[in-house]
């Protein structure tokens, strides 16, 4: 009986694909109006990463407790979540995840416009819209 050679299990193991250091999510937890994926892809764009995410954050802030972090970057971190959402690639991060699991965020072109989360998870939010509770 012919034993396999060490070399050729360590070269067998090393060709082995590693699964992404990332997860692939669904629109249940966050989702794109087509103005806001217009906004995103035109900012994107406009930044040279027409491959790059949008990070949506939640963190400690605001004037009720919790705020939304938006970045654009190049492409998912380490256990992130990855959800293509209207032809953008949103990446969530684990905790923000519990925050933002069913919101929807869309653009407006308007004077008090901008970027707006509509977040069923808000148990109250300000009045400039830009932090909540939950």
């Amino acid at each position: 009986m012919l034993l396999p050679d060490r070399n050729m299990i360590a070269t067998s193991i090393s060709k082995q694909t590693t699964p992404p250091a990332f997860r692939v999510g669904d629109e249940r937890l966050i989702k794109l109006t087509p103005s806001a994926a217009a906004k995103v892809g035109s900012l994107l764009t406009k930044q040279g990463r027409p491959t790059g995410v949008l990070r949506v954050a939640v963190v400690g802030g605001g004037c009720s407790g919790l705020q939304y972090k938006m970045d654009l970057q190049d492409g998912p971190a380490i256990r992130d979540i990855l959800v293509e959402t209207a032809g953008v690639r949103v990446v969530v991060d684990p905790k923000s995840a519990l925050y933002v699991t069913g919101s929807e965020l869309d653009y407006l072109e308007a004077l008090e416009g901008g970027f707006k989360v509509k977040n069923p998870n808000a148990a109250t939010s300000c009045s400039c819209g830009e932090s909540f509770s939950a």
